[in-house]
């Protein structure tokens, strides 16, 4: 039986350009969660910290399309740079400004430098794979390997951002991932051969990206998934203080991502025929019906087993959602169309934070896990209401 992994990976420079990607967007699991387990350490306030994690989050959403724009028209290589140079300035200020007890309000506009400057890594990685690999089946397997290789960060991020926050210090949160930002980045600046050819003149289709009915409809159901996705970061570092464990929300973030790398291998593991968008509707009713067992869970051993079985609808919503952006948008405007997918998810995630901070200060953790569950049916309702824009969509691209 062939290997489809093997074959992906006989592409010149692909373990380069995956190994640097890695390590450059692993901070994506890191990043709003250290910023929340420092700010409510040295504050006290949950509120507080959520707020702040998302206007790192929801800068970060307004610049990525742009930035995807750049890419696809000036190459990678000196948007990375440019980027590195802005997000490490913003880290460096946040941090030191929740360290020295400086007023609330200069947390935000430093939160506001960083996000607005973290490179966009998992977009760019994905766009090379399409210059490599494009009008080929090896196209949704190197999709599949990337949505797992996230779900993978999202299992060791956790882990390793609470113990340098919890066990170190509360600043290790974010200077640890900025240093993997830049390592990887950096790398990933470095490979010149797998680099896509950059677009300066985009074709009439690639002008036409956020006029694409289909791919707003992608874009508000990932608002909402990355509303449940963070809501269940925040949430289970609550549901973990509250039962005096601190330290064991790594652990229950890492299990959700488990549950969500295993259903990834699984659903890479075999060629799909159905319409993406039914495929896609079907991941985000996985994900919002994996939201009740962490609803109704009091304990940190049925809390375990729960999230794990939760995480289960995350890859698939990921690997469908890449293949609809790719299905949907023209190859010279791929990076900002992925860039878009990419800030759906990250204003979902500042939204989520806010919402979670809130609803923990006023209720404890488990109505930060009901407010997940509206958000997982708000998703499945607009995929739902969607579909006959993303079948037309995708059958006018093709």
């Amino acid at each position: 039986m062939r290997n489809p992994y093997r074959s992906l990976f006989a592409t010149p420079g692909a373990y380069g350009f995956v190994v640097a990607g890695f390590l450059g967007r692993m901070p994506m699991s890191m990043r709003g969660l250290g910023c929340v387990l420092m700010v409510s350490a040295l504050t006290g306030s949950y509120a507080l910290a959520g707020a702040v994690a998302a206007t790192l989050t929801r800068s970060q959403a307004l610049t990525t399309p742009w930035l995807g724009r750049l890419a696809d028209r000036h190459g990678q290589r000196w948007p990375l740079i440019c980027c590195l140079a802005a997000h490490s300035a913003g880290i460096s200020l946040l941090v030191l400004a929740a360290q020295t007890s400086a007023p609330s309000w200069t947390l935000f506009p430093v939160a506001g430098l960083a996000g607005a400057a973290v490179p966009p890594v998992g977009s760019l990685v994905r766009a090379r794979w399409a210059g490599l690999v494009g009008g080929t089946p090896a196209l949704g397997t190197a999709f599949a390997f990337e949505s797992v290789l996230d779900e993978a960060i999202f299992v060791v991020g956790p882990v390793i951002v609470t113990a340098l926050a919890v066990g170190v210090a509360p600043a290790a949160g974010l200077l640890g991932p900025l240093v993997l930002a830049l390592v990887g980045s950096l790398a990933l600046a470095s490979q010149r051969g797998t680099e896509p050819k950059p677009s300066p003149d985009l074709s009439p289709a690639g002008r036409r990206v956020v006029r694409s009915s289909g791919l707003w409809v992608l874009v508000l159901a990932c608002v909402a998934v990355g509303i449940v996705l963070s809501i269940i970061d925040v949430g289970m570092v609550a549901f973990a203080r509250e039962r005096g464990t601190p330290v064991a929300a790594g652990w229950l973030l890492a299990l959700f991502a488990t549950g969500s790398m295993l259903a990834g291998l699984a659903y890479s593991a075999r060629e799909w025929r159905g319409p993406l968008g039914r495929r896609f509707l079907a991941a985000t009713a996985a994900l919002c019906a994996g939201t009740a067992p962490i609803l109704l869970s009091d304990s940190l051993v049925v809390m375990a087993f729960a999230v794990l079985i939760a995480g289960v609808g995350i890859s698939p919503t990921l690997i469908s959602g890449s293949r609809l952006v790719e299905a949907l948008v023209s190859r010279s405007a791929l990076t900002e169309g992925l860039s878009w997918f990419v800030t759906a998810l990250t204003v979902g995630a500042a939204a989520g934070a806010v919402l979670a901070g809130a609803a923990v200060d006023l209720a404890g953790s488990r109505a930060a896990f009901f407010a997940a569950l509206v958000a997982g049916l708000t998703a499945v309702i607009v995929t739902m209401v969607g579909q006959k824009s993303l079948r037309q969509e995708q059958e006018m691209s093709a």
